[in-house]
Formats: C-alpha cells, sequence, structure tokens
C-alpha cells in the first residue's frame, strides 16, 4: 500500500519542542507547527488540580516512577504526573499560553524531558494537539500516516505503547518510527558521523555508523543551551550601560528580578543573531575583488545580503573622516546598540561568550538560574564529551566519525557565523558557528602525531544542512531532525540519491510497496502494537 504525499504528516519529538507539519512536497518545507513540549493543568485555591469543567480530579495512587538509565539524561524541568487526569484535561499549545498569560495558576510538566516518555496521558495530549486541532486530521476518517523520531534508545515496550496510542488513539492510517539522531544526520546527506544535540539544559552525543545509532557510546551531559544564556545574563551584571538602566543606584533592583529582565535582554539577542562564538584560530572572512558571479549568488539565495553590502561600503566611502574613526572604533569594540523594553542599551563583546559553559562548564559556578539538582552533576566540557564517545569506538570507525560532526539543535538556529572558501576560484559560502568552535575545540583529541596509521585520524570536518534545500537556509541546523524525518518519508528506494544509496537512506518509507518499513492498520489488526518493533530497522 502507498500514501498520497500530501496526506503524510511529519512529527519531531524532542525533549522541550515538538514540530510537525503536514504533506511531503517537491521542495521540503520547514514544520507548520512548532510547541514547546509541556502541557498544564489548572489549579484552585487548594492546590487540587482541575479537569477541564474546572471540577477536582480526584487523587489517585502514586505514579511509579520510570527508569531512564543514566542519571545525567535526567531532566530538572518540571514534572506533575495526575493519575486520574485524562487526555482532554491537559491544556496544550496556545490554550496552555493563554492561561499563563492571564495568570492563571497552572502546574506545568514537560513529559519528553528525560529523553523518555515521563508520562503517557501528557505525551498522548501533545500528539493529539497536533493531529486534530493544528493539523486538521479527522480521527473518523483519517488517511494521515504518521512518521514520527523519538530519542535513542528507548525500550522496545515504549515502541510498543507509541503504537497502541497512534492507531488505537488516532486511527492513524499508518506509523513509522525513525530515531531523531539518525534523521539529523540524513539532513546532512551523510550515513556516518557524531551528532551533537544541543537543548535547554542537555546535550546528547550520538555516534552514527552507516545510518545505524551504536548506543554503546551514545552519552548524555547536563549542559544546554538554557545555562549559556544563565551564563551571559550574568556577565551582563558588569555592562554598565544595562546595569544603570534597569539597577540604578539609588534604587537597585532585587538580584532574581534583574537576573529575569537580562535573561529576556540575552534570548532576544540570541534570537536577532547578534551572538557567534569565537574558535581557536577561526577562518576570517575573505574580502571580494570587485568580481561578482551573479549566477552563484542567486543560486546561494544571496542577492539581499549583496545588495546591501554595496550599499554600505557606497555609504562607508561618503563618510567624514570623523565618521569613519567612529565607525572603526565602533568595529574595533564591537559594540551593538539594541531596542529593549523601550529602551536603549549597548552591549560590546561580552555577548559573544554565550557558549563559554559549553566547553568550560566550571564556569556556572555560582551563576543564578543554575538548578541546585544539576550543579551537582558532573558536568564534562563538550570537546571532551566527544571525544570520549568516539573513543569508545572501534578504532577502524573513528576516522569517518570525525568526517562527520555535526551539531544541531535550537543553539545553532540562533548562533551562525559565515566564512568563504575558494572553490574553482569562486567564494562559496559555508554557515558556521558552533560548529567551527567545536571542531576547533576538539583537534587536540583527534590528531596524534607519534601514532601514524592508516586508520589515524588526520582532520576533523563539520556537516551542514546542504543549501538546496532552500527553505532551511540561512536558519542553521536546528531544523535537522524535521528535515531528515521528511527526507525518509519521501524518497523512495528508485529515487535514492548517490550520496546515500549505498546502504538505502528510507529505512522507514510509506511508498513501500512491501510494506516493510512501517506499520500499516492491517498489520496491526493481525499482530498488534508488536508489530512496530518488526517493523522497525533500529530495533532489529
Amino acid at each position: 500500500m502507498s500514501f498520497r504525499d500530501l496526506n503524510v504528516v511529519v512529527i519531531e519529538t524532542g525533549r522541550t519542542n515538538v514540530r510537525a507539519g503536514l504533506g511531503l512536497y517537491d521542495l521540503l518545507r520547514v514544520p507548520s507547527v512548532d510547541i514547546p513540549a509541556r502541557v498544564g493543568l489548572r489549579r484552585n485555591a487548594s492546590g487540587e488540580h482541575l479537569n477541564r469543567s474546572q471540577q477536582p480530579i480526584p487523587p489517585g495512587g502514586n505514579i511509579p516512577k520510570r527508569n531512564v538509565g543514566d542519571p545525567s539524561r535526567v531532566s530538572s524541568l518540571p514534572q506533575h504526573s495526575e493519575p486520574n487526569a485524562s487526555v482532554n484535561d491537559y491544556l496544550v499549545g496556545a490554550a496552555l499560553d493563554e492561561a499563563i498569560a492571564a495568570g492563571q495558576d497552572v502546574s506545568i510538566s514537560w513529559p519528553f524531558a528525560d529523553g523518555d516518555v515521563r508520562d503517557w496521558t501528557q505525551a498522548e495530549a501533545i500528539w493529539k494537539y497536533i493531529l486534530f486541532s493544528q493539523l486538521q486530521r479527522r480521527r473518523v476518517q483519517n488517511e494521515s500516516p504518521v512518521i514520527l523520531s523519538m530519542f535513542s534508545g528507548l525500550a522496545r515496550t515504549t515502541y510498543e505503547k507509541i503504537c497502541q496510542i497512534f492507531f488505537e488513539r488516532f486511527n492513524s492510517a499508518g506509523l513509522a518510527i525513525i530515531e531523531r539522531p539518525v534523521a539529523q544526520i540524513y539532513a546532512a546527506n551523510s550515513l556516518t558521523g557524531v551528532v551533537v544535540d544541543i537543548d535547554e539544559e542537555k546535550t546528547d552525543i550520538t555516534p552514527i555508523s552507516d545510518g545505524t545509532t551504536l548506543h554503546h557510546p551514545r552519552t548524555t551531559i547536563p549542559i544546554g543551551i538554557g545555562d549559556c544564556q544563565n551564563y551571559l545574563a550574568h556577565l551582563l551584571r558588569s555592562n554598565q550601560s544595562v546595569l544603570s538602566t534597569f539597577s540604578p543606584p539609588e534604587n537597585p533592583m532585587d538580584p532574581e528580578s534583574l537576573h529575569l529582565i537580562l535573561l529576556d535582554l540575552v534570548k532576544q539577542l540570541c534570537s536577532e543573531g547578534h551572538v557567534k562564538v569565537p574558535s581557536d584560530g577561526e577562518t576570517a572572512v575573505v574580502e571580494d575583488d570587485g568580481v561578482t558571479d551573479i549566477a552563484a549568488i542567486v543560486m546561494a539565495g544571496k542577492e539581499k545580503a549583496v545588495i546591501e553590502s554595496g550599499m554600505k561600503k557606497k555609504a562607508s566611502a561618503k563618510a567624514s573622516a570623523a565618521e569613519q574613526a567612529r565607525a572603526r572604533e565602533i568595529e574595533a569594540l564591537d559594540l551593538l546598540t539594541v531596542q529593549f523594553r523601550e529602551h536603549t542599551l549597548t552591549v560590546g563583546k561580552e555577548r559573544h561568550r554565550l557558549c563559554e559553559p559549553l566547553f568550560n562548564p566550571k564556569l556556572l559556578d555560582g551563576v543564578r538560574g543554575i538548578s541546585p539538582l544539576r550543579s551537582t552533576s558532573p558536568r564534562l566540557p563538550l570537546q571532551e564529551a566527544v571525544a570520549l564517545a568516539v573513543g569508545q569506538v572501534d578504532v577502524d570507525l573513528r576516522q569517518s566519525l570525525w568526517m562527520g560532526l555535526f551539531v544541531t539543535g535550537n543553539i545553532t538556529r540562533q548562533i551562525k557565523g559565515t566564512f568563504y572558501w575558494a572553490i574553482f576560484g569562486m567564494l562559496t559560502p559555508f554557515v558556521t558557528g558552533i560548529g567551527v568552535a567545536l571542531q576547533s575545540r576538539v583537534a587536540p583529541f583527534v590528531v596524534t602525531p607519534e601514532l601514524q596509521t592508516e586508520v589515524q585520524p588526520r582532520f576533523v570536518r563539520i556537516l551542514n544542512i546542504p543549501e538546496y534545500y532552500s527553505e532551511y537556509r540561512d536558519i542553521g541546523n536546528g531544523l535537522a531532525c524535521f528535515l531528515g524525518s521528511s527526507i525518509t518519508a519521501k524518497v523512495s528506494p528508485n529515487d535514492l540519491s548517490s550520496g546515500i544509496s549505498s546502504v538505502g537512506l528510507c529505512q522507514i518509507i510509506f511508498n513501500d510497496t512491501g510494506g516493510r518499513n512501517y506499520v500499516s492498520k492491517a498489520d496491526y489488526s493481525m499482530r498488534g502494537p508488536h508489530s512496530i518493533i518488526e517493523m522497525s530497522p533500529a530495533l532489529l
């Protein structure tokens, strides 16, 4: 059985975000739904959770705590399980946002924060909201198969429970499950490499060989973009322009409120692209020599940037000597003027120190906003954790793994930079940022001059989403999991590109006439939830 591309639903399940889209097109699109992976229950004045009829939910027995294995995977994000709550009792998406904005007492839970499923009712509430409220699917006549990306290393019983929910509760036409790191490496047009997925408070490091996750070296470190933002908010306390605006000496603000304001400022700086990550020996931008390759610019979608650059050069040429001197001074100090909460603020180079805690976790000691639970957890620097993961792999595989270092996560959508590489005399742009910073820091762990063998890695190559995915151009690698899942659902065995056809990219595809890579309704009717085990290559 095959399905129409326009009916296929792609859902990416992450620790703190869930993304989804309907339909597969010739030009693969970015997700149309992107919500925080959280749910909420209203509470009354007595602290009792309320159902959708605003009545107290009867108390139930304690829900046994799920074992997520490695303690480093356990999140500090809140989790409140209510045994007698139904799916419809939970607030999700816009309804939850409105309740919080209205100042209602809401108990918030993050069911996927541990890299597993903490509460099945809450997970079902999120998936149901996406399918029926956002994507407008109908349960009675649901003709949409679903490809769902989930975390690596889940138990088989978890796969079976997911399968049961999608067929019995959502009446899905078909279901396929792909591991997040595998989908992410597919998006970079590769089958082998190391995926570094930086989330809000965790970073997952997963080696992949020939499209298969290597589970034994897979590791998680308790550092994420949230820690980096708290750190930069801490540094901004030394910026007198910022401090005097919000906490003047004659009317000082309490430290907690000041930190929350500075945290909002940090998030604005990140979202507006004002932060970069300095690396050891960062590649400088090559100046153009006045020759413009129009065709290359159009193909890369850089017309607007080139026009703005030309206008800026003309304006600079007309400026007075004093104006040019001031411009050079601002450039040297890397000063930036931003509008924030009706104030004009000036920030300097300290904003580029955002990601320092990833490479030196000791900087987080004493920083406000770091959970006490997580501050006691052992924290390896990111470069050491990546080197440790690769070091646990067989020696003959390490060289190929280092040839595919892929950094993804929301942080890569906010922190980017561009350098240029001369290829056949033409300047070609490469989007970089935190990947280059990590590349320079893992180099000492890779190259061993005294050990020169055929399998000895000689350098590290970073991967990025190719620019021919036009809708993903210039937005970093943060949507790699969704793109990789879409590629997996879209490409048929006859359409595999030469770069990935040797193993067969589509381990899970809906246009496989044999139906061996996904679970159909007929499969589920015959074999039940266990059918997902037989139809998921990652579990065989």
